[in-house]
């Protein structure tokens, strides 16, 4: 496991079990006292061997000390969780209970209910009248229902019960761990990007963070004053040296920098990302007289300028972005840091959901080009088949070099297929392929006229992926777009003829998403036409519904999504906004407003 890098606790669960509070002769309470507990002890279980935190350790989970039959029990639960840090609740039961008594009214939490169905007593009589409550209340909470009745002794939780109740905690432990972090911007605008025109408001109202903003010039005070971790820098320059190959140099000869100019180059951009590390969460072996840049600015995710102030004069950062979104470096395996090129804030928070959803790495690319059957034939003579050919083409994802290096694909799982693992299952072997996989070319001085360096693969496995991008629309406010599908391999005579279309020293990704014949998805053109930025974050996986309940808890709605409808799992107070799935979705989102507002 990883040292945890940010300040403050990371959330824990509170299990809250509910109980009929009618003692007396008939012994009510006392006859469903080890059924409840055990409920609660189960759902714990399940948190804590399936769900971690970003740095690898398994989730938090702390238990009411009873039982809750009445109002009185009620508050003690809640002055337990204030104590244990308790920022999402779970309750169950698998009986009636006083609903309005026994309810989290706590307007912080993050909610789930878990009914159990049973007949011997009415579990789900109670989920209904308490979900009713939490509506009538304001107070949007998870139902979880199973689809079949169990018996009252069965203590196995039902699979269809399973799903819902990872799905709510791997969304509400995410959706926590933002709170009280930071973004940090390092520069500004970007060529006129639009999601580089920050907005602290969204950070503030909506994910609980703040938004911290330093000039680019920091980096060269830090340089040329000595504001790093000497040490640390020269372990670093060593592992580059030996495991970061210079590729081929496309620049024409009157362009193309000396080799002792790149040599300088090399020491400029590591050093550049020891100094960002320390910006990101500070360093404790800084210098004498530097206590106050060894303090860090807290940031779970950030982005830089780079072009083109940055760029047009000095090395460009794609050594950084590239080397601190992957799950590796000089250090070893690690836990992926978030940052962002072009400082695309709403990329850059794409990218940090997809991270706390799946604990790996993430690819920062451009959504560049759609290649239709058709035009790939055109350009290669070759037929598509497979995943390329059910989507009506494919989508080209490539970046200068800012994507995570696992994005390869050269990591294998126990059966030898590509993969993008969390980093705690990342071994020796996997690191080493990986790094053999890459280049690192010569910045196109065109594009970069300080020059620096650009990471270069190519994926050649088919992974499942999934692609999606927040955006902010005035009058609306922000909206997600989601796209599962899967990286192509295509055959590398095919690769090298596309790839060379474009820039052939960045990292390439070939992307089909999984279609459906209908509006956005009719095929991977409509889903490039339908993308509503130049930007997309890709993770590892299909984690579409996983988006959706996240996005649920943020109250921002999605406006684009192929996730198939029986796997959308949103708050229970969502079924009364209409009939429509999303039109619920972005009338609720409206009605509730951010959290933090």
């Amino acid at each position: 496991m990883a040292k945890k890098r940010l300040i403050g606790d990371y959330p824990v669960i509170g299990i809250r079990p509910t109980i009929d509070g009618r003692r007396g002769a008939m012994k009510i309470r006392e006859s469903l006292e080890d059924q409840t507990i055990n409920m609660a002890k189960a759902a714990a279980e399940l948190f804590t061997a399936n769900l971690r935190y970003s740095n690898g350790e398994p989730v938090r989970v702390v238990i009411a000390d009873t039982a809750i039959g009445r109002v009185a029990e009620a508050a003690a639960c809640a002055e337990k969780f204030r104590k244990e840090g308790v920022s999402i609740t779970l309750t169950v039961t698998p009986c009636w209970c006083y609903g309005s008594e026994t309810m989290d009214m706590d307007p912080t939490t993050i909610k789930g209910v878990w009914g159990f169905n049973g007949t011997e007593r009415p579990g789900a009589v109670y989920l209904a009248a308490v979900l009713a409550a939490h509506a009538q209340k304001g107070l949007p909470a998870f139902g979880i229902y199973g689809h079949d009745v169990k018996a009252a002794d069965d203590t196995a939780i039902p699979e269809d019960v399973k799903k819902k109740l990872l799905r709510f905690g791997r969304a509400a432990v995410a959706a926590a761990t933002m709170r009280g972090k930071s973004y940090l911007q390092i520069g500004s605008i970007t060529m006129g990007i639009a999601g580089s025109i920050i907005s602290p408001e969204f950070f503030e109202e909506y994910l609980g963070m703040r938004v911290e903003s330093i000039d680019e010039v920091e980096i060269i005070r830090r340089m040329t004053e000595g504001i790093y971790d000497e040490a640390e820098y020269r372990r670093a320059l060593a592992w580059t040296k030996t495991h970061c190959p210079e590729g081929f140099d496309k620049n024409p000869d009157g362009v193309r920098k000396t080799e002792a100019e790149k040599e300088k180059d090399w020491e400029f951009v590591v050093k550049m990302m020891c100094i960002i590390k320390d910006l990101y969460n500070g360093n404790p072996n800084l210098p004498k007289g530097c206590e106050e840049e060894a303090v860090g600015h807290n940031a779970i995710a950030g982005g830089f300028q780079g072009q083109r102030q940055w760029t047009d004069f000095y090395p460009n950062c794609d050594f950084a972005e590239a080397l601190m979104n992957t799950s590796f470096d000089w250090n070893g395996a690690r836990e992926p840091y978030i940052l962002a090129t072009e400082n695309d804030t709403l990329n850059g928070i794409s990218m940090l959901f997809g991270k706390l959803l799946t604990n790996r790495a993430q690819i920062f690319a451009d959504v560049r080009t759609y290649w239709s059957p058709e035009a790939v034939k055109e350009a290669t003579g070759y037929e598509l088949e497979g995943k390329a050919k059910e989507s009506g083409g494919f989508i080209h994802l490539i970046n200068s070099g800012a994507a995570c290096l696992d994005a390869c694909g050269e990591a294998k799982d126990a059966n030898g297929n590509g993969t993008m693992k969390p980093f705690w299952e990342m071994t020796d072997t996997d690191q080493e392929a990986i790094l053999k996989a890459t280049s690192w070319n010569a910045a196109d001085r065109g594009y970069f006229r300080g020059g620096g360096f650009s990471s270069r693969f190519v994926t050649r496995h088919e992974m499942p992926a999934t692609m999606m991008r927040l955006n902010i629309v005035k009058g609306l406010g922000p909206v997600m777009q989601i796209a599962e599908g899967y990286t192509l391999a295509l055959p590398e005579e095919i690769s090298d003829k596309l790839w060379k279309r474009t820039d052939y020293t960045w990292p390439c990704t070939w992307f089909a998403p999984r279609t459906t014949g209908k509006g956005a998805f009719t095929t991977a053109y409509d889903v490039m036409n339908n993308w509503g930025a130049n930007h997309g974050a890709i993770t590892y996986g299909h984690i579409g519904a996983d988006l959706i309940t996240l996005c649920s808890i943020l109250r921002i709605p999605v406006c684009m999504h192929n996730v198939p409808e029986e796997k959308i799992f949103r708050p229970a107070s969502w079924n009364a906004f209409g009939m429509d799935r999303e039109g619920q979705d972005f009338r609720a989102c409206a009605a509730y407003g951010p959290l933090f507002r």
